[in-house]
């Protein structure tokens, strides 16, 4: 598994970019995450993450933020194309393991693999 670095650059921070997203982007959803992804203006694939206080205290929103994250850094090779992705956790994320938060992840990101060609 090679090293890549998630940067500033890799990460959707502006307001207007997370609506461009909800506005333009597919939506694909399951129990814990739903993902809403579009094409980007940038040469890379960038990631937004949205956790509302719905989901946890501060501890369990930074946790699965973390997840995130770090799937993304290890699998975003895998989606062919620059695209913006946005991450948001449902309720139900909330006390997932790490392991079935990431098996959830993959099926998304799977979908996104073969959506996005």
């Amino acid at each position: 598994m090679s090293f890549f670095p998630f940067t500033r650059a890799d990460r959707i921070l502006k307001h207007s970019d997370f609506l461009r997203i909800s506005r333009c982007g597919i939506k694909l959803q399951n129990r814990h995450f739903v993902v809403l992804f579009c094409p980007s203006g940038f040469k890379r694939t960038r990631l937004g993450v949205t956790v509302s206080k719905k989901v946890g205290n501060s501890v369990e929103r930074n946790r699965i933020k973390r997840i995130f994250r770090e799937y993304f850094r290890l699998n975003r090779h895998k989606i062919t194309g620059f695209c913006d992705i946005n991450i948001i956790a449902r309720k139900e994320a909330a006390g997932l393991t790490s392991d079935k938060a990431l098996l959830s992840l993959q099926k998304i990101f799977n979908k996104i693999s073969v959506g996005h060609d």
